[in-house]
């Protein structure tokens, strides 16, 4: 039986077998958790770091009872997220063993009441709640989940992990299975048949790419520990671990294909610094590939900051530049005189080439049209290539669950770091005025989203009555190359109070000082926008805010409403994650995965679907390894 350890928010615990359970499956008890395999017991808190987990666990206990569970910072104490239901897996765990698909991918059942789940030998239900019954006359915990016809499963604590939410990214609402009837094992089978078809794809790219020559960087040298140690902050434990990741594949002959999947602000940046610094030791050329022109202005702006005093030259590639500029930068990376070209699409051009390129970073890879995508097909197999998301699109997150992908989560916030706290609000002056007011005591910055154009300059006037003594300037994708980059380069070196601008802030952009958001008529944005335009702000060890002015709520959009109520439930350090899967579930995932792709996820759901692409991979690599080994010598 698959062994696991289920904690459940509002189950009774019995602390001493809780303790002896860990034990068992390896755990040693501490005063403090640090790292996997430890936990502690402190009054009502338990805290546990298990296998495989970005950060630990905080069990809150009152009288026995789970009220509260939450991942938290070890460093710090704060909590990062909230969970429903969580599953501890034994410490020592045989690496041989073949994933089944009874292993779930997520720790974490985060089911609410009246949530579509599913059951991996039962189908798609909804669950209704937590109920105790008498077993062996000792009362205990089971899930009930209703189906077709009003039919109930009650699934006790130690088979959860056979549950998950139904995510299946489409706007429908999900179709109950029949409790004992044969469609749902039908539709499991052919699934599976499909999948394992998909799996020999992707491990038929995976091996063509493994057989390509690529170049085995050498060890860190000491400018390497000298550049990373000019770091200004102290490092997440995340932040290390996936740059000995990084510098892995990097020393490796195996080219690079690795994602760096992190929330806004939690340093995918810093660990792409240093791969970035660790290609040029090695006189090869880099490449990073961003969305927008203004993030190209901020990756200029502080990589060659940090790489002042070292002789490493950076260039950069978009329409900051002037035409001569630009096919001077062209000729100098052609001619291998620049090592790290930072640059927006114009990278991509037909003109662009480089002597000795060796390591490409892509920002944001899921806001390149199709056209890029395509040449940056290409560039995987010239390169190592790293790739930088804070929103993971279904493709990349199954791709990399499923182990087709090498894959660094940043989960763990900076030390210090507090939550944006994020209040919605009506068009209020009053409001405003106090919001940038407070702001503006604290020398701190502001950004006030405005994004509309024609009448940006307007409201402009207005925050400039309501604080006259501040310094506001605007900023939006309309003006001139050369004024925008200096209007930035102005607020970047807080030489302006409050920035009015429009969505060009969205991607990346870094002000340290700017610690209050206001965005008007919020409830135009899409979610993961409010959720990028949220992490603009909080950067610092100081409280953030964020002030969302909508429409009263009989004037908003069902799916605003939707939106809006995601993003207030969703303002905890680490969000990113939860606000991809919520706005994809509200909006629907269109043809992002594939037509028959989408279809097989509909119909088993989104962890199921992964699960079983994981395991049908699983089997064939092992498969593939029987069919390798050394045979006995028939002598």
């Amino acid at each position: 039986m698959f062994k696991s350890l289920e904690f459940l928010v509002g189950q009774k615990v019995n602390i001493d077998e809780v303790l002896q359970t860990l034990i068992s499956f390896g755990y040693t008890r501490a005063t403090k958790v640090f790292k996997e395999g430890e936990f502690a017991l402190r009054g009502g808190v338990l805290d546990i770091y298990p296998a495989n987990f970005e950060v630990p666990l905080r069990l809150d206990l009152d009288d026995d009872t789970t009220i509260a569970i939450h991942g938290f910072d070890p460093a710090s104490g704060a909590n990062i997220d909230e969970h429903t239901i969580v599953l501890v897996l034994p410490f020592k765990t045989s690496p041989k063993s073949v994933f089944s698909s009874d292993v779930p991918l997520n720790n974490f059942v985060d089911i609410q009441t009246g949530d579509y789940v599913v059951h991996n030998n039962h189908g798609i239900g909804r669950f209704i709640g937590i109920k105790e019954f008498d077993v062996d006359a000792k009362a205990k915990e089971h899930l009930v989940i209703e189906y077709k016809d009003g039919d109930k499963l009650f699934v006790p604590k130690h088979d959860i992990h056979l549950v998950q939410k139904y995510v299946s990214f489409t706007k429908r609402p999900a179709r109950l299975h029949k409790l004992g009837s044969k469609e749902w094992q039908a539709t499991r089978r052919a699934v599976e048949k499909k999948l394992r078809l998909l799996a020999a794809e992707l491990l038929r790219t995976q091996a063509l790419r493994a057989q390509l020559a690529g170049f085995a960087f050498s060890k860190d040298n000491e400018w390497q520990q000298e550049f990373e140690s000019k770091f200004p902050f102290k490092e997440t434990a995340d932040q290390i671990k996936s740059t000995l990741e990084t510098k892995a594949d990097m020393e490796s002959p195996r080219p690079m294909d690795r994602l760096i999947c992190g929330d806004v602000g939690y340093g995918k940046t810093e660990v792409a610094m240093r791969a970035a610094f660790k290609a040029v030791m090695d006189h090869k050329q880099v490449a990073i590939l961003v969305p927008t022109t203004i993030l190209a202005e901020q990756h200029y702006f502080n990589f060659s900051k940090r790489l002042e005093g070292f002789p490493v030259k950076v260039g950069m590639l978009s329409r900051f530049r002037t035409k001569l500029e630009q096919k001077m930068i062209v000729k100098e990376t052609a001619e291998g005189k620049v090592d790290i070209v930072i640059g927006t699409h114009r990278l991509l051009s037909k003109d662009v080439s480089f002597k000795d390129i060796g390591l490409v970073i892509i920002d944001e890879e899921q806001r390149f049209g199709v056209k890029s995508k395509e040449k940056l097909k290409h560039f995987r197999l010239l390169a190592d290539v790293m790739t930088l998301t804070a929103t993971p699109i279904p493709r990349t997150l199954y791709m990399a669950l499923s182990g087709a992908r090498d894959m660094s989560v940043i989960s763990t916030p900076p030390t210090n770091r507090l939550a944006v706290k994020t209040q919605l609000i009506g068009f209020d002056e009053d409001i405003i005025q106090e919001a940038i007011e407070v702001e503006l005591a604290r020398q701190g910055q502001v950004f006030f989203l405005h994004n509309r154009v024609e009448n940006i300059d307007m409201v402009a006037n207005n925050i400039k009555k309501l604080v006259p003594q501040a310094r506001v300037a605007v900023g939006h994708g309309q003006m001139s190359a050369r004024f925008l980059e200096e209007i930035m380069l102005k607020f970047l070196k807080h030489e302006i109070d409050i920035l009015v601008c429009t969505t060009i802030i969205e991607s990346g952009i870094d002000v340290p000082m700017a610690n209050t958001l206001i965005v008007n008529r919020a409830d135009k944005f899409g979610l993961a926008d409010l959720h990028q335009l949220r992490g603009r702000v909080g950067r610092m060890d100081v409280q953030a805010y964020a002030y969302f002015i909508v429409p009263r709520r009989e004037l908003q959009s069902e799916i605003a409403r939707q939106r809006l109520k995601a993003l207030e439930k969703h303002s905890d350090l680490g969000a990113g994650f939860h606000i991809a899967f919520e706005d994809l579930q509200i909006r629907g995932a269109g043809n992002l995965l594939g037509a028959q792709q989408h279809g097989f996820i509909t119909s088993i759901g989104f962890d199921l679907y992964c699960r079983l692409l994981k395991e049908s991979i699983e089997h064939l690599k092992k498969e593939v390894e029987i069919k390798h080994e050394p045979q006995p010598s028939k002598y």
